[in-house]
């Protein structure tokens, strides 16, 4: 058992301090607005964000200090791009030898690091206290109690372990790995492959184009892995593959549902207002992991037509053309 701070109530976060709390560790959950806290302790639901019942095991706070008092592991669930600046906020109450736990899936925009990168430079833990949970992990589904399995990252093989048996339920089944680049890079690129999915199912393509797209889209995927010292396999793997593939096609998935808008004719701002303001990880995403890959000199063409069509105008038309039109060569 652990005693275990879930920093942030949304889908993912709320799912995970239920699997917390399933498998029998205390567990408190941060939430930023004082309402939604208030919500979760009277009613044992998020309704907002997950609407299923809750354990009345967790207890949940909009106090930070509150939350890390105690905690041997936090787990934070604050998007990509907020992460510096929350956690920033929270270092002073964090725990010596705590460990750090990142859920959020993405390169952060100005430094182009991974978020375990970002937690040392932040908190200046050692590497080793830093772990990384990712997966084909559809938060409403975990939720639900559907069978899932998900990868426990830490280059600390003890830490991961007692992560792994932190998480372990009837419907949740972790893999420990000590590849924390190659989970994390295939986290941050698989909601770009998504939005390309997502653009082609709105557009009215078919299934020999999703393979296509989810092929190649893991081809880039693990130029970019490998070029910063990530594990083939890794990226073959639940992390890699799994994770591409549950994104890809689920109706869940909010990058491919952004997408789907965008295919059929919609606007950015149309497909922001369907999804009540909350932009797709992905369109975030593929400004990064763009840049990173720049960095690198690695090809990314999937993720370049993405970023021109959320970025620069081109329509989803233009970018199929695009890519067809490209020379072709050995796959």
């Amino acid at each position: 058992m652990v005693e275990a701070a879930v920093m942030g109530a949304g889908a993912w976060g709320s799912a995970l301090a239920k699997v917390l709390a399933d498998a029998g560790n205390n567990v408190t959950l941060w939430a930023r607005r004082p309402e939604l806290a208030d919500e979760i302790n009277a009613t044992h639901r998020n309704s907002g964000y997950l609407d299923v019942e809750l354990p009345a095991a967790i207890r949940a706070t909009s106090d930070p200090a509150e939350a890390l008092d105690g905690a041997c592991t936090v787990l934070l669930g604050v998007p990509a791009q907020t992460l510096r600046d929350n956690l920033s906020h929270w270092t002073k109450w964090i725990g010596a030898d705590a460990t750090l736990v990142s859920l959020a899936k993405g390169i952060e925009l100005d430094t182009l690091m991974r978020m375990s990168q970002v937690i040392v430079q932040v908190t200046g833990a050692d590497p080793g206290r830093v772990a990384v949970v990712s997966g084909p992990n559809l938060a409403s589904e975990i939720a639900e109690e559907q069978p899932a399995a998900t990868v426990v990252a830490c280059s600390d093989s003890g830490r991961a372990v007692t992560l792994q048996r932190a998480l372990s339920t009837h419907y949740l089944r972790p893999y420990t790995n000590s590849d924390v680049i190659g989970a994390e890079i295939g986290g941050a690129c698989k909601n770009v492959i998504a939005l390309a999915c997502g653009m082609a199912a709105g557009a009215g393509l078919g299934e020999n184009t999703a393979a296509a797209i989810i092929t190649r889209g893991l081809a880039e995927i693990m130029r970019l892995g490998i070029a910063l010292g990530a594990k083939p396999a890794t990226l073959a793997g639940l992390a890699g593959i799994g994770d591409l593939v549950a994104t890809c096609m689920s109706p869940h998935s909010r990058n491919r549902s952004f997408g789907v808008r965008l295919g059929g004719g919609g606007t950015m701002q149309a497909a922001l207002d369907a999804t009540g303001g909350h932009v797709a990880e992905g369109v975030t995403s593929c400004v990064s992991v763009l840049a990173l890959a720049s960095s690198y000199d690695v090809e990314m063409p999937l993720t370049e037509a993405v970023h021109r069509v959320c970025h620069k105008g081109l329509s989803v038309d233009e970018a199929v053309a695009l890519l067809l039109g490209r020379s072709t060569k050995p796959e």
